[in-house]
């Protein structure tokens, strides 16, 4: 029997040696091929500016310096600008994070010249609205009604357009899901927000932008794990969640930057 022990042991350890090494040899392979080293894009790529703004799901607790530690905040704007940025180092992207926590289609036009206009940007990514919803459930200060947000919406695009009009609008669908405080009114956080969502699809078409359907990423990670490991409140998102965002918007967008393609998270 001590024999028995003796020899699962011993097992054990080589096992444990041998996936300690496979386990360095594939983060070395992984290191070397995602590294970036050969990673190359198109000329009329290189030098891409690109531009994360909106609410606190964007904000991500950012920096409000230009420390470089902190400046992309904890969510997927991060993750996105990590992994694009390390992947591709010799392209010369420019990455800039400028949403805060609580803004509304209102609050966003009031600081878009200082936020979004003069940092110029190539690609500008747009996830706002739930704030909006929020306003309206809580009746807090002046709700907009829906058209107003859409014309709001529109404003800050047309603005951006007119500086740049090769510019890539990479359009959030906002969400909301029946967790914690959002059990409280549900039926009008859902039906404000899902007609939001309606508006950004259809901005999302006629200005030929980039529609990330974030609430279909979460329909279907739910099919095999409760909302509330993705989003923990009905609203902001895990640490999981914002990786299954930053995904999404990789995948969306790669289909009009194709140099994204190198990420397959099909598979």
């Amino acid at each position: 029997m001590k024999n028995n022990n003796r020899e699962t042991k011993i097992s054990r350890k080589t096992f444990l040696k041998t996936s300690a090494f496979a386990g360095a040899f594939v983060g070395i392979s992984g290191t070397m091929a995602c590294s970036g080293a050969k990673a190359d894009v198109k000329e009329e790529y290189k030098g891409l500016r690109f531009l994360f703004q909106g609410d606190s799901i964007t904000d991500g607790n950012r920096g409000r310096n230009e420390d470089p530690n902190h400046i992309m905040g904890h969510g997927y704007a991060f993750s996105v600008a990590s992994r694009v940025g390390a992947d591709f180092p010799s392209s010369g992207f420019t990455f800039f994070n400028r949403g805060i926590s609580g803004d509304t289609v209102t609050k966003l036009e009031k600081r878009w010249q200082n936020d979004t206009m003069d940092l110029k940007p190539d690609v500008l990514s747009l996830l706002v609205g739930i704030n909006d919803v929020g306003d309206i459930v809580r009746q807090l200060g002046e709700p907009k009604t829906l058209s107003e947000f859409e014309s709001g919406y529109r404003r800050l695009l047309d603005l951006s357009r007119t500086q740049n009009p090769d510019i890539l609008f990479v359009l959030g669908v906002p969400f909301v899901y029946r967790v914690g405080k959002r059990n409280e009114n549900w039926e009008l956080w859902n039906k404000e927000t899902q007609d939001r969502a309606e508006v950004v699809r259809k901005i999302s078409k006629e200005y030929d932008a980039v529609c990330v359907e974030y609430p279909g990423v979460f329909e279907q990670a739910t099919k095999h794990t409760p909302i509330e490991y993705w989003i923990w409140d009905g609203v902001h998102p895990t640490v999981f969640g914002h990786e299954l965002m930053a995904r999404e918007w990789i995948k969306t967008v790669a289909e009009r930057l194709d140099f994204l393609n190198r990420y397959n998270y099909d598979s």
